[in-house]
């Protein structure tokens, strides 16, 4: 390969060094954007800090499940993160989550939703810097209960049926003997009415297909997992009770917030509150952070 030649004027060495000086500097932007979050600003108001929030996705789900919340959050000033949970297992997730939440700097509100209320509940208690937590149609357990065990709990899940009728199991690499992904089938079969009637009712159709087809399989073994001590015995905690809920009856999820003393708001909603009704959502998460600036 023919080298290029060196500059040979003292213009063309001072051109070259601009360049040099340029480069680095438009390394240096972009690195703030997109390196650890560790080196993003916690957005400032004159009456203080505002929180950084976490929001934690739940199984058959990913980070963009959340994207009309963080719009909303993200025009009020707040800094927000989505990270993508592994959905392994309980006490793996938790610890990648608290791993997360050690690189942001200040306040953090944790927000989980679904199989993400377990996640937050147990990452919280490893994470100094979480001052509040922020359920929406989630699990809120307390130690020793697993995910099988709440949806059971009161009748109306739509996820306690037969696996072979609504799930989907596929063997995945390197994971514990005999355990598999399970996604959720999109066609009713049986006493299970499909995906979108479980998992996405109140969703249009169209974007129901594209959820179904989007959609993050969940670990078997995660479900039976028993989560550990609760964070909420120690933080204050929020909770969205989608009143229309099919995976987690609202019966169970209104006990579980009395539980843990959780100010709670009710919506006409589905599993799914985060996308149907993100107006919501968006202000109890808000109405958290304002709590504990």
């Amino acid at each position: 390969m023919r080298s290029l030649p060196r500059p040979r004027t003292r213009r063309a060495r001072a051109l070259a060094v601009s360049c040099v000086v340029a480069a680095a500097m438009v390394f240096a932007a972009t690195s703030q954007v997109t390196a650890a979050p560790a080196t993003a600003a916690t957005a400032e108001t004159g009456s203080g800090t505002k929180p950084t929030i976490v929001l934690v996705h739940g199984a058959w789900a990913d980070a963009s499940s959340w994207n009309a919340v963080i719009a909303r959050l993200q025009q009020t000033g707040y800094t927000v993160y989505a990270p993508p949970n592994p959905l392994r297992g309980v006490s793996y997730d938790a610890e990648t989550l608290a791993s997360f939440v050690k690189t942001v700097p200040g306040p953090v509100v944790l927000v989980g939703h679904s199989y993400g209320g377990m996640v937050i509940t147990n990452a919280a208690a490893k994470s100094a810097n979480v001052k509040a937590l922020v359920y929406d149609d989630a699990y809120i357990p307390d130690e020793g209960e697993t995910v099988f065990q709440i949806n059971a709990a009161q009748p109306g899940s739509c996820v306690t049926a037969e696996p072979s009728t609504f799930l989907n199991l596929v063997p995945y690499p390197a994971g514990p003997s005999g355990d598999v992904d399970a996604y959720l089938k999109w066609a009713p079969n049986g006493a299970y009415k499909g995906f979108q009637d479980c998992f996405a009712n109140g969703v249009p159709a169209a974007k129901a297909r594209l959820l179904a087809a989007g959609q993050r399989p969940f670990a078997v073994s995660a479900g039976s997992e028993p989560s550990g001590a609760p964070a909420w015995r120690t933080l204050p905690s929020w909770a969205v009770v989608g009143t229309a809920d099919h995976v987690i009856p609202p019966a169970e999820q209104r006990a579980m917030a009395e539980r843990a003393h959780a100010r709670t708001t009710e919506v006409a909603a589905g599993h799914l509150s985060l996308v149907t009704r993100p107006d919501v959502v968006t202000r109890v998460i808000t109405e958290a952070a304002e709590a504990v600036r």
